[in-house]
């Protein structure tokens, strides 16, 4: 029916949407679990939120058919980027406890704007990688803050697979429009039981960029692990709503 790409947030990588594939697959739906940049290594240059978008925006413009984004947590930002690039080539985008976030705030003005006291969600937990530009999950910091609600197998898993995230490639804001990301038919999935974007910030940004459908998952921060079937089910009622 469509194609579905899917973007994985900081520090994390396509592994993530493992669980996703086979009943995505199973819906007639093609999953293209994607790499983004300046995740686990980088060179001597900053990478911005157009260079993160530019990666995915070349993988859709290669695809012949239908194609629907769908970010998961700070992939919320590159997906949103990219219907702003490519609002003709995109059938939907979905958020999977994502930053759909307003244009030109990231997540820290969010979060300040709520009054939330930092340091919010992973935050307090980060390590500097030893360039200083890039920072580090510690394991059991990732478990009990992302994956809290999985097997401990899993989330134990999970977490030693993560690794270092430029700063640059993190800390974004999308900048978009209604006349170009607007007109695309959004999902935004709740993560209710969430550590790291926690239900109040996933709620206000449905307030701040209305128009979306909303699921709600009692999950943590990853559902792909912790309510795979559920976040399934989700997303191929909705991709194949929009075929």
């Amino acid at each position: 029916m469509s194609h579905v790409v899917l973007v994985h947030g900081a520090w994390a990588g396509p592994w993530v949407w493992d669980a996703i594939l086979t009943p995505l697959r199973a819906a007639g739906h093609t999953p293209h679990p994607l790499s983004l940049p300046a995740v686990g290594a980088w060179g001597e240059d900053d990478v911005t939120v157009d260079d993160v978008a530019g990666v995915i925006a070349d993988h859709v413009t290669e695809l012949d058919d239908e194609v629907i984004l769908v970010g998961h947590s700070g992939g919320g930002i590159v997906v949103t980027q990219v219907a702003e690039i490519l609002p003709d080539r995109v059938t939907g985008v979905a958020y999977v406890a994502g930053m759909m976030l307003p244009s030109g705030v990231d997540f820290g003005m969010l979060c300040n704007g709520l009054g939330l006291e930092p340091p919010v969600g992973i935050s307090a937990w980060l390590e500097p990688t030893d360039d200083g530009r890039g920072t580090v999950v510690p394991p059991e910091a990732g478990a009990a803050v992302f994956f809290h609600e999985a097997s401990a197998a899993d989330a134990i898993g999970a977490a030693r697979r993560l690794v270092p995230q430029l700063e640059t490639a993190r800390l974004m804001a999308p900048t978009w429009t209604a006349e170009r990301f607007g007109t695309v038919p959004r999902l935004y999935i709740e993560a209710a039981l969430d550590r790291s974007v926690p239900i109040a910030t996933q709620r206000e940004m449905q307030r701040l960029t209305p128009g979306a459908s909303v699921v709600t998952l009692e999950s943590d921060h990853a559902p792909q692990l912790s309510a795979s079937g559920e976040l399934a089910a989700a997303l191929v009622r909705w991709c194949s709503s929009l075929a």
